[in-house]
């Protein structure tokens, strides 16, 4: 994977300014160090996809209701459930680091938060390829937790998806993945091929978080 540094930096709450030498050197130090640490892993499975009134939607092994969630999911017929994890070498690396040193463990988290996104974004890319290839297009993925789509359905995906077994990733009572850096997302599959490039901060609309990308 090639991890945007800049990316890091946005995570660090540098926006789009350069950090200095010394945290720059630190972010190559932590790359090293994540990338022989960590042991990516994703499962996808396609269900049928209906959208029912009052912002329902049908996953058909479960349901849900999110406004913000069926803008994402209009014309779609079909929904892929997702889930990924970076594995549990990088949750021993996090803690190492805090234990050991703070300034690099902050550094080291937002390598890591980096990393995860940028293999979720190479597995989309892959799904999207094989997707169009049959003349389908992906929606960007939407993650529980994200607008109002219920974190509780990360109970939902997990299960189905049996991501305990499949690739080693567990949920907690309070809804915290472990491996803690692990992504659920769900992806509508449309014969339409429009708004499938729109995804993160520039689909969001909270303009004033520190962490939005210019």
């Amino acid at each position: 994977m090639e991890i945007s540094r800049r990316e890091i930096r946005r995570y660090l709450g540098y926006g789009g300014n350069e950090g200095d030498e010394t945290v720059n050197a630190l972010i190559e130090e932590c790359l090293k160090e994540l990338t022989a640490a960590a042991s990516p892993k994703s499962i996808s499975r396609v269900y049928p996809l209906r959208l029912l009134p009052d912002d329902g939607i049908d996953f058909t092994v479960f349901q849900a209701k999110s406004r913000n969630l069926s803008k994402n999911l209009k014309d779609c017929e079909q929904v892929i459930l997702f889930a990924a994890t970076l594995g549990a070498g990088v949750d021993v690396l996090l803690h190492k680091y805090t234990k050991l040193q703070m300034s690099k463990a902050v550094i080291m988290q937002a390598a890591a938060a980096a990393m995860i996104e940028e293999y979720c974004d190479e597995e989309n890319r892959l799904l999207k390829q094989e997707y169009e290839a049959k003349g389908l297009y992906l929606r960007p993925r939407f993650s529980p937790g994200y607008g109002d789509f219920p974190l509780e359905c990360q109970r939902d995906i997990t299960a189905v998806l049996e991501t305990p077994k499949r690739v080693g990733i567990m949920l907690t009572d309070s809804l915290l993945m472990a491996p803690s850096k692990s992504v659920t997302a769900v992806m509508g599959v449309s014969g339409k091929p429009h708004r499938c490039d729109v995804k993160g901060c520039e689909a969001c609309a909270k303009t004033d978080c520190a962490y939005r990308r210019s």
